[in-house]
This record gives structure tokens, sequence and C-alpha cells, in this order.
């Protein structure tokens, strides 16, 4: 059986996760134009990965096994080539005067940024129906 509390900590992992999502977004339009790293070439564009993982500790019957969590398994970095622009003035440009810009697209980063931003808003949401439904059957007792 799923208590409030589990049902909370339900929601919260959906809100954990969402945050890494805003902020692996936030590090890859930060750095759209860093055309050097540590690593060498130009920044790679990052993107969590969700999975639905068991609730710890709650699986009481087989209806419990059906319901998850949601943790972030990994970072993980763009495949799509950098962009090439020509540039033969930049310090980092090659020796046909190209230069490696990050695969960032800045438009789609804005959208993933809004969807985040729309599933942390439902998950408070829910949070605080869980709150109030909480609220309310400590009423009952009185």
């Amino acid at each position: 059986m799923i208590g409030t509390f589990s049902a909370m900590e339900i929601a919260a992992s959906g809100l954990s996760a969402e945050r890494t999502r805003m902020n692996t977004i936030a590090s890859n339009l930060a750095n759209a134009h860093t055309t050097r790293t540590e690593a060498g070439g130009p920044y790679k564009r990052i993107d969590p990965v969700f999975v639905a993982a068991p609730l710890d500790g709650n699986v009481f019957d087989a209806r419990s096994e059906a319901i998850s969590q949601v943790r972030v398994d990994r970072l993980q970095e763009d495949t799509r080539d950098p962009m090439r622009v020509y540039e033969p003035s930049h310090p980092d440009a090659d020796p046909d005067g190209y230069v490696r810009y990050p695969n960032v697209n800045v438009v789609e980063e804005m959208v993933n940024m809004i969807t985040a931003s729309r599933a942390y808003e439902a998950g408070v949401s829910s949070v605080e129906s869980l709150k109030g439904m909480a609220k309310a059957a400590l009423g009952i007792g009185r």
C-alpha cells in the first residue's frame, strides 16, 4: 500500500530530476560559444538520462511493484557533430579557416527549458495537493 509519504517521495524525485535537467540546460546555454575545453575541441552538449527506479523499501503488494520514482541515471554527451563556421581570424580556426562551435541549438534548449519548467510546476502542484490531503486527513481526527 502506497501512502502519502511515498507519494511525496515520488513527487520529490521528479522535482529533483527536473532540477538536474534545468542545470544541464543552463550549462549548455552558458557554453553555446565555447570553442575550446580542457578535453580539447568545442563544448559538447549534455542531456540527463532519466530512469524509473522502484520506490525504496515500499513494495507491499503486486500493485505497488508498478510504482516508481524518477532517477537521473547519467549525464550523456550529445553525439551530433559540432557546427563549422567560417571565421579565418578566430584563434581556434583550423587551417581552412573554419571554427568548430558546440552542437548547442539555443532554440532547442529554450524549448527544453520550458518543458522542464512546466514539469517542475506540475510536480510542485502535486506536492501541494498531497499536503492538502494530509492536512485534511489530520483534521478528521479532531
